[in-house]
């Protein structure tokens, strides 16, 4: 994919965070339109229900999948130069940050990612959520957790000094990847039809997918033709919520696709949600709402940064490309979000009944 034309007169930092601010506006039209949430999904799954959110989850999953495989087999992007495949694994940070991740989002009723394009919408449990997300995750990342994140990261890693490709790591071949994301959208469309989800909701679904693909397509070209090293990277909410913090609060911070991504992703949700006519300003519903969304957010916070990534970073963005610890990050979220459902929400409402 050639964007030299581009380089020719905007400058590497510019044109990185454009790209970003493009991946995350198609990201937040998609997310919005089609509702497309982990945390929702994990919590149908808990109730034994194989309902719409799953449907459009798995959806959303498989065609990231099926792009970036796609691309991959293509030539427009190499799954080897992507930043978290070329940097060393954290089983264990995989295992308790994952977990804590899936109990911070059933806790705060969202994911980062679907906290940022509810608070697009006028949510403001989820702006007050997103900020203490942003600010927790910066201070795991170089602030005071730092030490106990790397600790705790430190406890059980990949060997090397890279990541895990799965599918070179079980000896299968190269489209395997392709398949497996085609199988995954049969399911989810085969959810779909039983939940009779409309056309429309599906071809968002699809978009969430897609915008990790091009997310993907885009930083891999800037990182072949730019003179100074580019991160190959793509959607994920939890490096680039500190960054984007910090972008703001901070002198002569830098501009980066990360910059770009969460801005785009705001931008993207607000103008669907206004299309659709759906921007309402929300609040908190009591005090033990509030208390109970704030741990959330800062279990998540910490969580994502251990883990090396959210529901969408570690969940789509690291699946699609098969790296080890974000599959293991995924099943742990999920594990967390599941039992967090059953024993505090499930058990909260029969102690009520």
């Amino acid at each position: 994919m050639q964007i030299s034309f581009l380089l020719d007169h905007v400058d590497e930092p510019t044109l990185a965070a454009l790209f970003g601010l493009l991946v995350g506006s198609v990201f937040g039209i998609a997310a919005q339109r089609s509702s497309f949430c982990l945390r929702a999904a994990t919590v149908e799954f808990a109730r034994g229900q194989l309902g719409p959110r799953v449907a459009v989850w798995l959806l959303a999953f498989s065609t990231a999948v099926i792009w970036v495989q796609a691309a991959q087999m293509l030539g427009l992007f190499r799954a080897s130069d992507a930043r978290m495949m070329a940097v060393t694994g954290s089983w264990s940070g995989a295992v308790i940050g994952g977990l804590m991740f899936g109990v911070g989002m059933v806790l705060a009723r969202g994911c980062s990612g679907r906290l940022l394009v509810l608070a697009a919408t006028g949510n403001l449990r989820s702006v007050v959520s997103g900020l203490i997300f942003a600010v927790v995750a910066q201070m795991a990342l170089q602030g005071w957790l730092a030490p106990l994140r790397q600790a705790l990261a430190g406890l059980w890693v990949t060997p090397g000094g890279r990541n895990v490709d799965l599918p070179a790591a079980l000896s299968l071949p190269s489209w395997s990847g392709l398949v497996i994301g085609l199988v995954t959208a049969g399911l989810a469309l085969g959810l779909a039809y039983r939940n009779r989800i409309g056309a429309r909701v599906l071809v968002f679904a699809s978009g969430v997918g897609f915008a990790v693909a091009l997310g993907w397509v885009l930083t891999f070209a800037l990182s072949q033709q730019a003179f100074e090293p580019v991160a190959v990277t793509s959607a994920t909410f939890s490096g680039p919520s500190a960054a984007t913090l910090m972008f703001f609060l901070t002198p002569d911070r830098g501009l980066g696709f990360d910059v770009g991504l969460v801005p785009g992703v705001f931008l993207g949700a607000l103008l669907a949600a206004a299309w659709a006519g759906e921007l309402k300003l929300q609040g908190f519903e009591g005090e033990g709402q509030m208390r109970r969304s704030m741990a959330g957010a800062a279990l998540m916070g910490f969580g994502a940064m251990l883990a090396g990534g959210c529901a969408i970073g570690a969940g789509v963005t690291g699946g699609s490309v098969f790296v080890a610890t974000a599959w293991l990050a995924l099943l742990s979220m999920w594990v967390g979000a599941v039992l967090t459902d059953f024993l505090v929400d499930q058990a909260g409402a029969r102690v009520r009944q």
